[in-house]
């Protein structure tokens, strides 16, 4: 599943805390235990998702719930990703937000800053939710002023999957988990060379919005850094991270990657699951889509190569929240408490379609699909990750990446003059958080 892509402009969002003044982030509903909901009878929810894959999952989940929970009618929502925030920012604004509705990172503060947010503090004083069956990281991630408004769903970190059919076409040896830079990159321009007449590529990524799988990766990996650590300061202009983006620009302009109208118009998952492109750099999000494609028996996963300073990826994890506003809370918190079980998480790991949250759990997904070595992820999150970077606002330099890095991915400019640009840009805008 995809976490981390861009979400939509969310500088109206502002105006929701006008539109929600009558809205509590921790008013007594909040406090109240999941197991009260038994008595809603007929009560009615509506849970936002946005990746059509983990559908099947959630529906066995909504099943399971209703077991213990008959009268609670769970109404699944799914938006594509690219239209999600957008919608749920219209929502806000006229108080017809989701009962419970996925959350990232990127924009979890933003929406607790403006009281569109449920704490879960009630929950897990009455004993419905236990924080430490979850990473702390991703406790620590969708924290906001000392309280904590998502319940941790899953995580991701980033490799590389590649086509064994192709790389043996090409006469190329598979990667390795010792692959470096150079290893990668003279695979990709071998192989887009060699089977250039089939229209094949040596590898794909996104470069047209998201950077959890392809450039914040080798930011890190060349040593650079996105954002500082105490979130007020761009890290673009630095040279480490400038050298990070040119190892993507590099790809694109030899050829060894589609160009960036191309990926435009075909998304990489599909040049990848359609055997067009023998690499993908990606997360564990994939493994519900590449389970199910004409060419899984050829798919494999090693770890991201090593860059010039260090191996890295970046770590991140979607969370389950409850609208502020619910007319529903009582139901929404027994929703919410049951996604956040091992019972719910673990059914999601044995489909196959996330690497679940709640300790324990991870193996289930491992197995899920033996053939594509999918612990792989689950080392590189002990070993070589990074926090996904976020601050108050994401949304607004997220913005600005999306904006002008694919002019240097693309060629169009200079790589060091768009990454200066877009430091200046990004420290206007931390400036005013």
């Amino acid at each position: 599943m995809k976490h981390l892509m861009r979400s939509a402009s969310l500088a109206g969002v502002a105006a929701v805390a006008l539109a929600l003044t009558a809205c509590s982030g921790g008013g007594d509903d909040a406090g109240d235990s999941a197991t009260v909901a038994a008595n809603d009878a007929q009560a009615e929810i509506t849970y936002a998702i946005w990746d059509e894959n983990q559908k099947p999952a959630i529906d066995q989940n909504i099943k399971d719930f209703n077991k213990e929970y008959p009268n609670i009618k769970v109404t699944v929502d799914l938006t594509p990703y690219q239209q999600y925030f957008t919608k749920l920012q219209t929502q806000g604004e006229s108080k017809t937000l989701p009962d419970v509705f996925w959350m990232n990172g990127p924009n979890v503060q933003l929406y607790a800053a403006n009281d569109l947010l449920q704490p879960v503090t009630g929950l897990v004083d009455s004993g419905d939710l236990d924080p430490s069956k979850y990473p702390d990281a991703l406790n620590e991630l969708y924290t906001f002023e000392d309280e904590q408004y998502g319940v941790p769903k899953d995580f991701d970190t980033v490799a590389l999957w590649y086509n064994k059919a192709l790389f043996a076409d090409a006469g190329v040896d598979l990667p390795t988990d010792e692959w470096t830079w150079d290893d990668f990159s003279e695979a990709a321009n071998t192989i887009s060379d060699k089977l250039s007449d089939k229209g094949v590529y040596g590898v794909v990524t996104e470069l047209n919005s998201a950077g959890q799988s392809s450039y914040y990766d080798t930011i890190l990996q060349a040593g650079g850094f996105m954002i500082s650590d105490d979130g007020t300061t761009s890290g673009y202009d630095e040279p480490e991270s400038i050298e990070g983006l040119q190892f993507w620009a590099d790809l694109v302009e030899s050829g060894a990657s589609p160009s960036l109208q191309q990926l435009s118009d075909t998304k990489p998952n599909i040049w990848f699951n359609s055997g067009k492109a023998a690499m993908f750099t990606s997360g564990n999000w994939s493994v519900a889509e590449m389970k199910d494609s004409k060419h899984k028996d050829d798919f494999g996963i090693v770890r991201l190569p090593k860059g010039p300073e260090q191996r890295a990826t970046v770590i991140h994890g979607v969370a389950n929240v409850v609208a502020a506003d619910s007319e529903n809370q009582a139901a929404a918190n027994a929703f919410l408490s049951y996604l956040g079980s091992e019972e719910a998480q673990r059914t999601q790991a044995e489909m196959g379609v996330a690497n679940p949250a709640y300790d324990g759990t991870q193996e289930a997904f491992v197995d899920s699909v033996p053939s594509f070595g999918i612990e792989v992820f689950l080392e590189s999150a002990d070993e070589m990750a990074f926090p996904y970077p976020i601050s108050k606002n994401t949304a607004a330099w997220n913005a600005l990446e999306n904006e002008l890095l694919p002019q240097a991915f693309s060629g169009e400019r200079p790589v060091e003059e768009v990454a200066k640009e877009l430091a200046t840009a990004m420290d206007e805008e931390l400036a005013k958080e």
